[in-house]
Parts: C-alpha cells; structure tokens; sequence
C-alpha cells in the first residue's frame, strides 16, 4: 500500500514507553521528533492538558498512562508514558498490563498500540534488572505488539572502560577514543544481556535492544533506534507507516522506498516517482533533489 495512504487512513504511529524515573525517556523522544521543545499533552478525550495540571499531579503521585504526548515538530507520533513499576509497584504494573490488553482489543489500526520501548538506564550503580522490570518481561503478555529495550545514558559505561584502559597505562587520548568500542563489546558479553535473553527467570524476552549514549548532546543519533524498530514490526503497513513518519533517518526512507519500489512491475515512470515520493512526505525540498536519481537507480535495476 502507498504510504500517503497508509497515513491518510491510520493517522499516528503509536508508542508507549515504560521506564524508571530519569531513564530519559523525553530526551529520546524528543531526539526522535527532532526537537528540543516539551510535547503537547492531551487526555484521553483529546482535550489540551495544562502543564501546571500535569506537574500538580506528579507531585500528589498521580499518573494516566492514557495521556497522548505530542510534539509539533512531528505530530505523526503519539507517545503514551508509563513511570516504571518501582513508583507505583503492583498498582503500576496492573495499569500497564490493563492498557496494553484494552489497546490490542480496539477495532482500529490508529487506536491500537504500535511498539513498546522500555527503558532502562546505564548510569546506575547497579546497572541490574529491577524486580518491576523482571515482573515485566516475565508476566506481561504483550501479544502481538513487538517490545525492545533502550539501554539509555549507555555513555555511563564509556567512563568505565575509560578509566580502565588508563589503569592499564593507555594514554588519555588513546583511552577517549577506545574506550565506546571497549564498552559496546564488554557489554555484549556481560550479565545484563545474558539475563535478559537466557534467564528462566525472562519468559518473554524483549524482541531485540539497543543502545543510546550521549542523547542530551546535540549530535546526539537515534538512528539505530529508528532502524531497529522498523525491523521488529512484522505488520508491513505499520512498517511503511513508522519508515515514512519518522524524520530522522533519510537513509532509511531511500532504503525502503527503493525496495518496495522495485518489488513493484511497473514501468509507469510517473507512478514510480509517486510511490517513491510518498515515502518522503515532510522532506519537501530535499525529496525534489533525490527523486531522479533514485528514478534512475530504479530504471537501471529493472534493464
């Protein structure tokens, strides 16, 4: 299906995230829509919250999961927030398990949930699974809506090995530079994954994780979150519909616009730059300058 079309009928790509307080799940949403700016926030009814509202209701401890945060910068994703089950214990627990089943029985595409980022972060001490975060991937059925995990602040670990490589007599130069390879690599064989991939204790595992240092900075890159999370969808109308509302990865459009432009026969020109331009729906000027050569890649496949 066209892409614009896929738009004009689903509206919004749907995300909930789940997460301890200050696992920066708005520095990443934030770097995802591209802005710096706080979202929208409307109830469940669609009405404008006030922010003095909101922050009140923090402070009593009160939270609604059913909130829609909104960023102008890209009003294509809805994000839904829940505080982490170690705020609210089994209450919390019960609210998400109790939304992500009412979201998965509505009728329509645009109403039901999309993908679940949980959020864990790095700078902790412990660095460890929470008990609420075990009760997660261990009870919560989720269906058929695909779950993976952000090891956010991952830049934490970088100090680590940092502080590491200098003990062991590399220069401070050396050090800065190896020490992100060296963290990436201790922790893809460390306790944390293996946990959370081969322990009995996680009966549903995460479909795949990624890791995010430095989002607070200003070259901060989500690119591995966007692409990773277009892979895990295996509804390709929801896949085409998260590829084309996204706006940070351009590589990714061209990607898939070149590959399902090639899977179609046809040899209508005019209806290839369609459906290739369809993929690039806010990249106005931009979408201009590649068309043609991505035409032309696609003629010269096809001959």
């Amino acid at each position: 299906m066209d892409p614009s079309k896929i738009r004009k009928k689903i509206g919004r790509f749907r995300i909930l995230t789940i997460g301890r307080a200050n696992a920066g799940k708005t520095t990443i949403l934030q770097r995802v829509c591209n802005t710096r700016d706080n979202p929208e926030i409307r109830n469940g009814a669609g009405k404008l919250i006030d922010p003095a509202l909101l922050k009140a209701s923090r402070e009593r401890g009160l939270h609604d999961i059913e909130n829609e945060m909104v960023f102008q910068s890209n009003p294509g994703f809805v994000f839904h927030d829940s505080r982490g089950f170690e705020a609210g214990g089994e209450s919390e627990f019960d609210k998400v398990k109790a939304f992500i089943a009412s979201r998965s029985k509505k009728t329509r595409l645009t109403d039901q949930l999309h993908v679940i980022w949980y959020c864990i972060p790095m700078d902790e001490e412990c660095r460890s699974f929470t008990a609420g975060e075990i009760k997660f991937f261990s009870q919560c059925d989720t269906g058929s809506i695909p779950v993976m995990v952000l090891f956010t602040k991952f830049d934490a670990l970088y100090d680590i090995e940092f502080a590491k490589l200098e003990e062991n007599g590399t220069s401070w130069k050396d050090a800065q530079e190896l020490a992100p390879k060296h963290a990436e690599e201790s922790f893809a064989k460390g306790p944390q994954l293996t946990f959370l991939y081969h322990s009995k204790e996680i009966q549903r595992p995460p479909k795949c994780h990624v890791c995010l240092p430095n989002m607070d900075k200003d070259h901060a890159d989500c690119g591995s979150l966007i692409e990773r999370t277009a892979a895990i969808l295996d509804n390709e109308v929801l896949q085409q519909l998260f590829v084309s509302t996204q706006r940070t990865n351009l590589e990714l459009c061209m990607k898939y616009a070149v590959e399902r432009t090639l899977s179609n026969d046809s040899d209508d020109h005019e209806k290839i730059i369609g459906q290739v331009g369809s993929w690039f729906p806010h990249i106005y000027v931009v979408r201009l300058l590649i068309l043609s050569g991505m035409l032309i890649q696609v003629i010269a496949r096809r001959s």
